[in-house]
């Protein structure tokens, strides 16, 4: 295949799309033509710095048309694009540059001057406006096969040490696939994502899918908040939108007025199963469905989602065109109807693996399919119902408690925002769960905590009903929107380990 990196700056101007709207951002409008100048005079400039095929990249930059023209210039040179989490510190930032062993790190100024600082070997830096002057003439694109490596993502790190996904220039033209076969993405439509360009999901529905489908997108550098995005649905006008549970909740809380979202004709959610209540409130306070997906880092695209106009509250849909999709038990045997199993997907977009993991490569890869470790049933109708992580099970007397059940059964508490559960052992060794929750504005905790075990009791059997409950301001979450449940667990065996012989 071509160099895959054209798909998306040399084929729009060659298509007579050159002067359409791509990217928004504060800085102004760029139109196809313009993204193609600067992503091949940034590819100038790497190559000036001594960047070769293969060589690795990394950005550290805000979502800005610096971000996309980086991003596009290193795979169109043959380099590989790393992107870099913008809100860890730079301590993490050093170790991922270790991991990934980039040749050159191209960041903003402000992000990158606490690296300078740590005073320790760093890849070469520059600033994107230093990477070289405009050239009228366009650069053409190093010859790639479909399989080399064209851009890393990190994973979220929800669990532990961030691994990186590696990507090949074939995962960039399978967008299509749920960008206009599941949404219809087409060249009118605007798109808009509260997450960030460094998260796979953004990554997907922010900048490829749009521009794959000649449609335009809006980029801000500031981090999404009810502000912010009260002025890009005033200014911007999405058609789509996309966003994560907990972000969804927020607006809810938000005095918006019942025609906010009047431009938008679907939103999408993943990252996070999107709780039934959610789905039913956002609904009918805005009137605009909410299709719920998963995605992963190893895949960037949604591989289940379901389709405009067809979607339902606890369901995560079917497959994308495209990719395949089994329920397997733990010795990777079929699950029988309705039964819960592990989710494998084979999709176009799956990494080839991750970066010096090869233990955890052979467990999260075979074949072509990949592992997600999701677990799902599917109901009657052939849509599947996420049940939870496999990692994030565990058992009290010798059964099996499903953190998402007992979320969901919290959720239903009209005093309780966000919930999130783990188990922990106490000085006998015993697990039992913990249920940590985050109120609504008007709730008052120690009310809130009793009502809650009440309702707990008789919805829940009892080895799921929660040994504690924790009301807490909020949850510890990754940059990306994701409950990271080891925070969790840490404090909870803290206070198991304080609560003494009372945790039975």
């Amino acid at each position: 295949m071509d160099n895959a990196a054209s798909l998306f700056v040399d084929n729009p101007v060659r298509d007579g799309a050159g002067d359409r709207v791509a990217l928004v951002t504060p800085d102004g409008s760029f139109t196809y033509r313009r993204l193609q100048a600067l992503t091949d005079r940034a590819a100038r400039g790497l190559r000036a710095l001594g960047v070769e095929a293969e060589d690795r990249v990394a950005l550290l930059l805000p979502d800005s048309i610096a971000f996309a023209a980086t991003f596009f210039a290193a795979i169109k040179i043959g380099a590989v694009a790393v992107p870099l989490n913008t809100r860890l510190g730079a301590p993490d930032h050093a170790r991922l540059l270790d991991d990934c062993g980039a040749r050159v790190l191209v960041g903003d100024g402000e992000l990158t001057a606490p690296l300078a600082a740590l005073g320790r070997d760093l890849p070469r830096m520059a600033r994107f406006d230093d990477l070289g002057a405009p050239d009228d003439a366009a650069l053409a694109a190093e010859p790639v096969g479909a399989d080399a490596m064209a851009f890393w993502l990190y994973t979220s790190g929800t669990t532990g040490t961030p691994k990186a996904a590696v990507h090949r220039h074939r995962t960039l033209a399978a967008g299509r696939h749920y960008g206009e076969g599941v949404l219809g993405v087409g060249p009118d439509d605007r798109i808009f994502a509260s997450s960030k360009l460094f998260f796979a999901y953004a990554l997907g529905t922010a900048l490829l899918i749009p521009l794959l489908a000649r449609a335009g997108a809006c980029l801000s550098p500031e981090w999404a908040d009810v502000e912010l995005i009260r002025k890009v649905l005033a200014g911007y006008r999405p058609t789509l939108f996309f966003s994560v549970p907990t972000f969804y909740a927020r607006l809810l809380r938000a005095e918006l007025p019942p025609d906010t979202f009047a431009s938008v004709r679907a939103c999408v959610s993943a990252g996070e199963r999107l709780p039934a209540e959610i789905y039913r409130a956002w609904q009918t306070r805005f009137g605009v469905e909410i299709l719920d997906g998963l995605g992963a880092t190893e895949t960037v695209f949604m591989v289940l989602s379901h389709r405009p106009g067809q979607s339902r509250p606890g369901s995560t849909g079917t497959p994308v065109p495209g990719t395949e999709a089994r329920l397997l038990d733990g010795d990777g045997r079929p699950v029988g109807d309705g039964q819960p199993g592990v989710l494998w997907v084979r999709t176009p977009s799956a990494a080839a693996g991750y970066w010096q993991r090869p233990e955890q490569s052979l467990r999260a890869f075979e074949g072509d399919w990949f592992r997600t470790g999701d677990i799902y049933h599917m109901d009657a109708d052939g849509s599947y119902v996420h049940g939870g992580r496999e990692d994030e099970f565990f058992k009290v007397a010798g059964m099996w408690v499903v953190p998402g059940e007992v979320e969901a059964a919290a959720l239903c508490h009209p005093g309780v925002l966000e919930a999130g559960v783990v188990g922990a052992a106490g000085p006998s060794g015993l697990v039992k769960p913990v249920l940590f929750v985050v109120p609504r504005d008007d709730a008052a905790p120690a009310d809130l905590e009793a009502d809650l075990r009440r309702r707990l009791e008789e919805a829940l059997p009892a080895h799921q009903r929660p040994q504690a409950i924790v009301v807490a301001s909020e949850l510890p979450r990754t940059a990306t929107g994701k409950l990271q449940r080891f925070k969790l667990r840490e404090e909870a065996c803290r206070r198991a380990a304080e609560a003494g012989p009372t945790w039975r």
